[in-house]
């Protein structure tokens, strides 16, 4: 019964934990406890993964694991147990461009925001074009703090484009105001040697590459890219089409 009454004060149901001795018999009481918790614990998934977004992404079912020249299927499905996110310990893919990290990256998001936790996926650039255009001061803050308190946040994409010392302070600002507090996923196709060359004159990167690093595991992935191989078996099929017709055409024409 203290249960019954300390959930109907969580659940917001003031005047009935007031007026306990009341309702503690009620025969509907938990019934409505119950439905009212299904209610909000379906609001809070629906709410968690429209913040995660993740957008349009294909399963993990549809992963070709035999793909990629090298990957380790088991360190990768160990990571949906999520117990780096209550470490917190960081993941870092790092592979050429086609081989699937985004899309792991993206499972990851969604089976975190399923499991309760507050996730947010961006692309690197659109988080640092955000917080270059805020304006300094209350506001920029608010953005940093947004990008900071979520339990796990997936950058996407870095290294896909060159940024300005700004670019990798702001980058920096992200990286340690999570440092050994949240989880942090980052999908990037360059080596850490090379980061250097996203940022070309930022002092901070050495230092930003170092608390990234620290407790965190790293998931290689190299091979060909998938996304090129679709495309040449797109134009495989397209040209077994073309010679079918022509095929087909010329026994016309012979008829």
């Amino acid at each position: 019964m203290d249960d019954l009454r300390a959930w109907a004060g969580k659940l917001g149901f003031r005047a009935i934990e007031a007026n306990w001795s009341e309702y503690a018999d009620a025969p509907w009481l938990k019934g409505l406890l119950e439905s009212e918790q299904k209610e909000r614990d379906a609001r809070g998934l629906q709410k968690r993964i429209k913040d995660a977004s993740v957008g349009n992404f294909k399963p993990m079912s549809e992963f070709d694991w035999n793909w990629p020249k090298e990957i380790d299927r088991d360190q990768i499905e160990d990571l949906f147990s999520l117990e780096f996110i209550t470490k917190p310990e960081n993941i870092i893919f790092i592979g050429t461009n086609g081989l699937g990290k985004s899309m792991i990256a993206q499972n990851l998001a969604y089976h975190a925001a399923v499991s309760g936790h507050s996730t947010l996926f961006v692309k690197a650039s659109k988080m640092l074009e955000s917080l270059s255009q805020c304006p300094e001061g209350i506001r920029r803050k608010n953005l940093l703090q947004k990008f900071c308190r979520v339990a796990l946040l997936i950058i996407d994409e870095v290294g896909y484009m060159n940024y300005s010392d700004k670019y990798a302070d702001l980058l920096y600002e992200v990286i340690n105001g999570r440092y050994q507090k949240k989880a942090t996923i980052v999908t990037t196709n360059k080596i850490f040697k090379a980061w250097g060359d996203i940022f070309p004159s930022a002092a901070c990167v050495v230092t930003l590459v170092d608390q990234l690093v620290h407790y965190s595991e790293i998931v290689t992935i190299t091979g060909k890219s998938w996304r090129h191989h679709e495309a040449e078996e797109r134009a495989a099929e397209k040209e077994k089409q073309r010679q079918h017709k022509r095929v087909n055409a010329g026994k016309r024409k012979t008829s």
